[in-house]
């Protein structure tokens, strides 16, 4: 069975995907985004859901620019989804606080900040240690154990799990065609683009963006391109609903939209183990419970691991192949934060015009040494 008419294929129906693909249908382009469904290592479910600016982008000034200019576009990007797909995804863009439990913890974060804003150049990077009535403020509840905040502006959060439906529905209802379960086994040229197999099955496109997250790697090196990632599990914690409270998110608990405080959250290289494990919850509850006491009195009501994308160095990974033009690929670990630049942005790139120039260091050749020099 053959299927035509399509100028993209996006493979990878998670948010690094989804943001891709909407962005291209909103700009006509017909697009097929081709997903594995329910059975997908979804990144979104272990999420934080912070839109996040504050520390990110040290040894990479370019990281700390896409990262704050994507901050910069969620509102409108939020408020396009829903109006197209009528899904809130509670966004709130009010700034955030970077906490620190530790003297120890409190110079490492005041050396990775100042190192990241000398090196920002003309970047409006901004943030400030907040005095500890300022803090109170933001974050009532403040405990003792806490000795330091970073608030910075640019800082926000959303739901990632509405943010991930919001952009199937937002994609489908500007054009985009949607197949669930379908797991891709090659990627080959022919006269007219590119010809996609899955499961005996082959669909014909024009371009292909691979954006499959942990399955990245493998369809990458189907066209000559080396983009490794490694699964990074988190493990997440959620309290009863309570009256709204905090002002703006911190790196240890968020209010969601519905009340409840999200606690977390882990890193750990546990391969594709999505188990688990208490010893890390405890972790989770002991920092938690030290910046806000007041905890010890709601009561927990899930917990829960998935697998997040990381590759070598941290950073994205955008590229176009060499040997199989039009094919590119893209894969991080901030599907949240970089939503809106991968809908705003990428599907510029992808629709045929030259990467941006500062975007140039995230192609796969920084992998390979021998190469890049």
């Amino acid at each position: 069975m053959s299927t035509n008419g399509n100028d993209v294929a996006v493979i990878g129906g998670g948010l690094v995907g989804a943001s891709i693909a909407y962005g291209l249908a909103r700009k006509g382009s017909r697009v097929v985004l081709l997903d594995e469904g329910d059975i997908a290592l979804r990144a979104s479910r272990g999420n934080f859901g912070l839109v996040w600016v504050q520390g990110k982008g040290r040894g990479r000034p370019e990281y700390a620019q896409w990262s704050l200019r994507s901050a910069t576009l969620w509102s409108a990007f939020a408020a396009e989804l829903a109006e197209v797909s009528g899904l809130d995804v509670q966004h709130e863009n009010k700034g955030g606080v970077l906490l620190t439990l530790s003297e120890a913890e409190d110079r490492q974060v005041r050396a990775l900040l100042a190192e990241i804003g000398s090196s920002a150049g003309n970047m409006r990077y901004e943030y400030e240690f907040l005095p500890r009535a300022r803090l109170e403020k933001l974050l009532p509840g403040l405990g003792p154990g806490v000795i330091s905040g970073s608030y910075s502006p640019h800082d926000g959060h959303a739901n990632p799990l509405i943010l991930l439906r919001a952009l199937h529905r937002a994609f489908v209802r500007s054009g985009g065609r949607y197949r669930p379960n379908y797991t891709v086994d090659s990627i080959r040229g022919n006269a007219d683009g590119y010809r996609i197999e899955a499961g005996g099955e082959a669909l014909e496109c024009g371009r292909v963006v691979i954006a499959a997250g942990l399955g990245s790697g493998r369809l990458a090196a189907l066209v000559g391109l080396d983009a490794p990632t490694v699964p990074v599990r988190g493990q997440l914690m959620v309290t009863e609903r309570i009256a709204p409270l905090f002002k703006v998110p911190s790196n240890l608990v968020r209010q969601t939209g519905e009340g409840g405080l999200q606690l977390g959250y882990t890193a750990e290289n546990a391969g594709y183990d999505t188990g688990v494990r208490s010893d890390m919850l405890r972790d989770i509850a002991w920092r938690c419970r030290t910046a806000f006491p007041f905890l010890d009195r709601l009561r927990v009501l899930r917990t829960w691991s998935a697998l997040r994308i990381m590759t070598p160095d941290g950073f994205p990974v955008y590229d176009e192949s060499p040997t199989h033009p039009g094919v590119y690929v893209a894969a991080c670990h901030s599907g949240v934060t970089l939503a809106a630049v991968h809908a705003f942005v990428i599907p510029d790139w992808v629709s045929g015009r030259p990467l941006a120039p500062e975007l140039g260091c995230f192609r796969t050749e920084r992998f390979n040494v021998q190469e890049a020099a």
